[in-house]
């Protein structure tokens, strides 16, 4: 992670905090109410985008610009506009559009601060658990549950034979391609629900995380959390996860090195 100023950083972490909170608030009151949902995608797959994502990441930009005026702000829904600022922030304003829409729980609000195009703070916001997960430097990742502040580190377990996988390839691997991955089919026991697998990934409940077709916006504002918790985290090419695609996140360089093994059939997608 890339060193910043320890008062500046305390001035970041600080605001995170605190747009955590407002979000949550913004959302009991004024979005927890019907709202309009619109396929963006221009082929015959589903990509929802509602009337709640945009207005968070309205909400969200008009807090940064308050904030940090001279800063860069990429989003999901309202793409980037290019300035001189050595920091940017990257938005998803709902990470898991498909489970808001049916009121499953586990969307959530991502925001990643980029210093010079890397991702340094990352704050991953769940209004309807109440709670969230943020990195504080490079070695502290926390969560805040029901307002009470907890440290997080990823598992201790060194057992492959233990190892525990959630996986979702989100209809970008076709079951053909799978069948080139049985050993990895076999080991994902268990569901990706969005950013909450990676969330319960720096908690120690999952032991790897695997996951297809992540935007940069997907993945930024987790990079810093799984990082800060003792995660490794890079693509299935074992490259840089900056870019987005599919990623791969473990706990252990043996468990990475194990698994990109498996996925090396399909490391070219």
């Amino acid at each position: 992670m890339t060193k910043l100023d320890s008062k500046k950083m305390a001035i970041f972490v600080s605001f995170l905090n605190q747009l955590a909170r407002e979000l949550t608030s913004y959302y009991k009151t004024k979005l927890d109410k019907p709202f309009k949902v619109i396929n963006k995608s221009k082929d015959n797959n589903y990509d929802p985008v509602t009337s709640a994502d945009k207005k968070f990441e309205k909400f969200i930009r008009m807090k940064i610009k308050k904030k940090f005026p001279s800063h860069g702000l990429i989003g999901e829904e309202y793409g980037f506009k290019k300035n001189s600022s050595k920091f940017t922030w990257v938005i998803d304003p709902i990470d898991g559009t498909r489970s808001f829409v049916v009121g499953n729980p586990t969307w959530s609000n991502l925001i990643s601060l980029n210093y010079e195009g890397k991702p340094i703070l990352g704050l991953a916001n769940f209004p309807k658990l109440n709670k969230y997960y943020l990195n504080i430097s490079d070695k502290g990742s926390f969560v805040i549950d029901q307002g009470k502040k907890r440290k997080i580190k990823c598992s201790k377990n060194s057992s492959f034979k233990k190892i525990k996988v959630a996986g979702n390839f989100h209809g970008y691997i076709s079951l053909n391609k799978q069948k080139k991955i049985p050993k990895i089919i076999n080991l994902m026991q268990f569901p990706c629900t969005d950013a909450l697998s990676y969330a319960h990934f720096c908690e120690g409940k999952m032991d790897a995380v695997i996951q297809c077709g992540n935007k940069i916006w997907d993945i930024h504002p987790l990079i810093p959390i799984i990082e800060a918790s003792g995660g490794i985290i890079t693509t299935w090419k074992n490259t840089s996860a900056i870019k987005g695609g599919n990623i791969l996140v473990t706990s252990n360089k043996s468990f990475h090195n194990k698994l990109l093994k498996l996925l090396k059939p399909l490391s070219k997608l």
